[in-house]
């Protein structure tokens, strides 16, 4: 099972890219205009390149879950994997994000991944519950033992 930012949305931040690298160069006429117009083209290209360069983002097999990033990939074990869904308000737009550790009592190594919807290219809360399913060293989920009228 992999998981990595939907392509389309990579084409639309490299095309917007070209656009802005293209105005500061031809019709932004001030030098401070052209220096902030061509960053933001830079690290939209920057993005874009990331989301080619790094994929599949998330991946998961009998070993673990391997998480890429700039730095390579990190293979986390089954053994002691954590995934949660963490839900916080930031500049009031309610903001999930999932989150993917390791035990610290299973490996010395304190590892802390946390990818956005943008990221895998799914819903978080879908992605945390398939890796919660696929971990063959998790506990079975506790069933509830009331009736659906109780």
């Amino acid at each position: 099972m992999q998981w990595s930012p939907k392509p389309l949305r990579t084409a639309l931040v490299a095309v917007a890219a070209l656009v802005l690298g293209v105005a500061a160069a031809l019709l932004v006429v001030d030098w401070p205009g052209r220096i902030l117009v061509g960053l933001a083209a830079v690290g939209l290209a920057a993005d874009a390149t990331r989301d080619l360069v790094v994929r599949p983002r998330l991946s998961a097999g009998p070993e673990g879950v391997v998480v890429r990033t700039w730095a390579g990939a990190r293979l986390l074990p089954w053994h002691g994997l954590r995934a949660r869904v963490r839900t916080s308000r930031r500049l009031g737009v309610l903001t999930s994000t999932l989150e993917i550790d390791v035990d610290p009592s299973v490996t010395e190594d304190d590892v802390l991944m946390v990818l956005g919807r943008r990221d895998v290219g799914a819903p978080v809360e879908e992605v945390a519950r398939r890796l919660r399913e696929m971990n063959p060293a998790a506990p079975p989920e506790p069933r509830s033992t009331r009736g659906p009228l109780d």
